[in-house]
């Protein structure tokens, strides 16, 4: 079946169905979103349930889509509502399908372009997404302090600390934001390893590819008592924690590839 779901004729047919699934998806979830966050507007101001029912266009489109398969391991943290700034590895667009299954809400920083993206873009802003516009120093400033803010209502943020997409599927070097808000915030850092969404969409291919994702949690790091001068000791730790969940993921995958 695996070989079989893997070919270009049965990824062609199901990848028009997988996106046609996705698209109505979001047409009908949106106005579901406008109507919690209108509801919920006077007593959650994190947007936290708009932002969960936002999310779960990820779970749905995961369980519509035959090509895929979505898992999450590790420890999910006993409070959903204690802030943390949530970092992972970002292998693919996918990422953000695969992350949307962990079951607490965070709000992601993304480029302001996905927000001008018609339905998506709208349930971004309900969901109180926030906003990084690349080159202007005011609107980082400004997506810094709408970071803070989310945090100060007990909504986690989540930022991809690489900045971008891995072009070889390495893990690239990290950037110092995530870690400087975790520090002036209190908030821990979670570290999540994403494993398996590289092949899921590959690039310059409409087509999904036929996968087995995983999202990783792994234990909180405290920042309890750091100041500016850790951030790149932080940083660095987060990324070698992830680094090397990475290896370990990659090496259950080949153990349990020989044992079938």
């Amino acid at each position: 079946m695996s070989r079989l779901l893997s070919s270009k004729p049965a990824r062609t047919v199901l990848s028009i169905w997988a996106w046609f699934a996705l698209g109505v998806t979001v047409f009908v979830m949106i106005p579901i979103v406008a109507v919690v966050r209108l509801v919920t507007a006077p007593f959650d101001p994190g947007a936290y349930q708009a932002g969960r029912m936002f999310r779960r266009i990820g779970v749905i489109h995961e369980k519509l889509n035959p090509l895929w398969t979505f898992t999450v391991s590790g420890t999910v943290p006993d409070d959903p509502r204690r802030p943390y700034v949530v970092v992972a590895n970002h292998e693919s667009f996918v990422d953000i399908l695969l992350i949307c299954h962990v079951p607490m809400e965070m709000k992601w920083m993304s480029k302001s372009e996905f927000f001008k993206i018609p339905f998506v873009g709208w349930g971004m802003l309900l969901a109180k997404d926030i906003k990084l516009v690349r080159g202007d120093k005011k609107a980082s400033a400004q997506a810094l302090l709408d970071s803070r803010d989310r945090l100060e209502d007990d909504v986690s943020v989540m930022i991809f600390p690489e900045g971008t997409r891995s072009k070889s599927g390495e893990l690239g070097e990290f950037r110092d934001g995530a870690f400087r808000i975790a520090i002036q915030a209190g908030a821990p850092i979670l570290p999540m390893a994403v494993l398996g969404t590289r092949d899921a969409l590959i690039k310059h291919d409409w087509r999904f590819g036929h996968v087995h994702a995983e999202v990783r949690l792994l234990d909180p790091i405290p920042v309890d008592g750091l100041t500016k001068d850790d951030v790149a000791d932080l940083r660095d730790r987060t990324r070698t924690v992830i680094a090397e969940t990475l290896d370990a993921m990659r090496v259950e995958r080949a153990s349990a590839g020989r044992a079938s």
